[in-house]
């Protein structure tokens, strides 16, 4: 596309735990709901059918979903999907690279593909924080077994 806004997400953190650990709980729809999804769908082979879905996430209650397909899943040190955060013929491209490194993981994330248009803007900026968020999240499950607790509506 030669309309492309040319700014990645990019997100890395380390985490201490072997490689292995790590891509399984990235490719396991389980263990993204235990710390950041409701409901996820995801088969991590090439052509997998991924649904990211959230319902009544945070003090805002955000539900949603977004349907995704694996492009690669090279244990124990890659995975990479697409989906469509700007509209239905627009992918965006996200990389999981794992490292064993340092006593643990390094996990870099990236996320490219947004095309130079005001809501590519916006969503590149949502989808920012919440890979920020979901990187902390996954950090802290492996290490802590820390889980997602939602919060209570209140009538």
């Amino acid at each position: 596309m030669s309309n492309q806004f040319g700014k990645d997400i990019k997100q890395t953190t380390f985490i201490a735990a072997p490689i292995e650990k790590v891509y399984e709980t990235i490719t396991s729809a389980g263990e993204w709901d235990a710390f950041f999804t409701t409901g996820m769908e995801l088969d991590p082979v090439p052509n997998g059918k991924m649904v990211w879905r959230w319902k009544n996430w945070g003090p805002n209650f955000y539900t949603t979903d977004a349907v995704a397909k694996v492009i690669k899943a090279e244990r124990p040190d890659l995975f990479v999907f697409q989906w469509f955060p700007v509209g239905k013929d627009i992918p965006t491209t996200i990389s999981f690279k794992l490292t064993a490194k340092y006593g643990g993981t390094v996990i870099e994330l990236t996320e490219s593909g947004y095309p130079d248009t005001d809501q590519a803007r916006a969503m590149i900026l949502e989808c920012a924080s919440g890979w920020g968020e979901a990187l902390t999240l996954l950090k802290f499950y492996i290490e802590h077994g820390i889980v997602y607790t939602p919060p209570k509506k209140e009538d």
